[in-house]
């Protein structure tokens, strides 16, 4: 049994980090080049660009919380929802010619792709929230025992 708490808290732990890391690193960035420049400059594409580890690190969280049976709702949904929305928003970017170039980043192609990686952006940031409740339970349910 104990086992089987390290094996799952590892899941989340990990599974967690992963998730934060396309979070955090253009907030990082971003400080980086504001301290050092003056300039502010924000990639919100960048957590859509590496969104292998919110696949990575989510596909962990389910494990972790179907193992633990806690916040598995949660978590669940915000991936489906953040998988759903990168997917159908680079599948309308391909399909209208926003992503070959061939059309302007203009009018309600652009809107869309553009709501549909903002809406990924907060899944992720729900994700990531789950996450960290996990880890937080998990943690709190072994030092309990």
């Amino acid at each position: 049994m104990r086992k089987t708490n390290r094996i799952t808290k590892i899941l989340a732990i990990t599974g967690t980090i992963l998730v934060a890391i396309p979070i955090l690193a253009p907030i990082i960035f971003t400080i980086i080049r504001l301290m050092s420049t003056g300039n502010f400059q924000l990639d919100y594409l960048m957590p859509a660009e590496i969104g292998l580890l919110v696949l990575i690190g989510g596909g962990l969280l389910i494990w972790a919380a179907i193992r633990s049976r806690h916040y598995l709702k949660w978590i669940s949904w915000s991936s489906g929802v953040a998988l759903f929305l990168i997917i159908s928003g680079q599948g309308l970017a391909i399909g209208t010619g926003l992503a070959s170039g061939q059309v302007e980043p203009t009018g309600w192609q652009f809107s869309i792709v553009m709501a549909s990686i903002i809406g990924y952006d907060l899944a992720v940031i729900a994700l990531l929230i789950g996450g960290i409740l996990l880890c937080i339970c998990l943690l709190n349910h072994t030092s309990n025992n």
